[in-house]
């Protein structure tokens, strides 16, 4: 059903690709209910995460999320279309990128990505996330 034979584009590094293909169709049919309702509470855990670190150190956020994809703008109003979202302060981004990562969490490189968990996501790793959030939303603060 993929492009160039069928009728669905897929762009991305291994789209379409037999083996990575392959790969997700054997995943998909291990998610269990069980497995969602753990990739979904994790998303949500995060981002509540991440958020209240935000609000403590008064970095002016918006947490939006669809299903269990989350992301953050930095600015005071929702995010609904692209002019809003290259209206957000992304020096805030950058600093709060680097010091997650200098904090061992890897997030999406770009303030315009959805962040992703996965079913193999611990309480361990939501712990060192929080400790790496509130690190990072301090070093935010100081670009808002």
């Amino acid at each position: 059903m993929l492009a160039p034979a069928g009728p669905v584009y897929q762009a991305g590094t291994l789209s379409g690709n037999p083996t990575a293909t392959t790969a997700g169709l054997v995943t998909l049919k291990h998610c269990t209910p069980e497995v969602y309702e753990h990739v979904d509470s994790t998303a949500a855990s995060v981002m509540a995460i991440v958020s209240a670190a935000f609000d403590q150190h008064g970095v002016v956020h918006q947490a939006q999320s669809a299903g269990n994809l989350f992301s953050f703008f930095f600015t005071e109003r929702p995010v609904g279309t692209y002019d809003e979202a290259k209206g957000q302060n992304t020096a805030v981004f950058a600093a709060f990128f680097h010091a997650m990562l200098d904090n061992g969490v890897w997030l999406p490189p770009s303030t315009y990505e959805a962040w992703f968990v996965s079913a193999a996501h611990t309480d361990d790793d939501l712990e060192i996330i929080e400790r790496a959030a509130d690190i990072a939303a301090k070093q935010a603060a100081m670009h808002r």
